[in-house]
């Protein structure tokens, strides 16, 4: 399990780095188009088609990190008071209803991701047409990714739940907590 954990680490670093690159690639774009806009009127072609499909790819990008870190939404107030095997409880039932969601995802996106491989689906007319199938894609593999995280959560939650072991805490999906 360590070392699916650590395999899934970095995999999940891997994509933040690519987050962060698109985030700021992102901004040279909107920059040049303001001022395309401003100084020339004369936008960048494609930038609403670009911005809208890499708001959707640093979205699940960063879905895996986030539940990886810890950072996503929890009533740590109302959990804390129940102990560790409440804690345990709590982070399990929540990791098997985000498996259940991004199960959905996943089932909800594969067929259309393989239509816009196979058919060159793309997004935006004239000047510039984006290729629909990177976003599918990656929101296909982000989920996959999310359920992979929440799997390893699950388990850890369940072995303190069901052992009784405290140490404090309910293990996060990595020791890079």
């Amino acid at each position: 399990m360590h070392k699916l954990q650590d395999v899934n680490a970095q995999i999940v670093r891997g994509l933040l780095a690519a987050a962060a690159v698109i985030i700021f690639l992102l901004g040279f774009l909107v920059c040049a188009d303001v001022f395309g806009r401003a100084l020339f009127n004369s936008p960048v072609k494609g930038t609403p088609e670009l911005v809208s499909m890499s708001i959707v790819i640093i979205c699940f990008l960063l879905a895996g990190y986030s539940v990886q870190s810890g950072g996503m939404i929890s009533t740590d107030v109302v959990v804390g008071a129940f102990g560790a095997r409440g804690r345990a409880f709590a982070q399990l039932l929540s990791s098997v209803l985000a498996i259940l969601f991004f199960g959905f995802i996943v089932w909800g996106s594969y067929e259309p991701t393989l239509h816009a491989v196979v058919s060159g689906e793309y997004e935006g007319e004239g000047a510039l047409r984006v290729p629909v199938w990177p976003a599918r894609t990656i929101v296909l593999l982000g989920a996959v990714l999310v359920i992979t995280s929440y799997v390893m959560l699950a388990i850890n939650a369940a072995i303190v739940l069901f052992t009784g072991r405290d140490d404090g805490d309910v293990p996060a999906a990595t020791t890079h907590r």
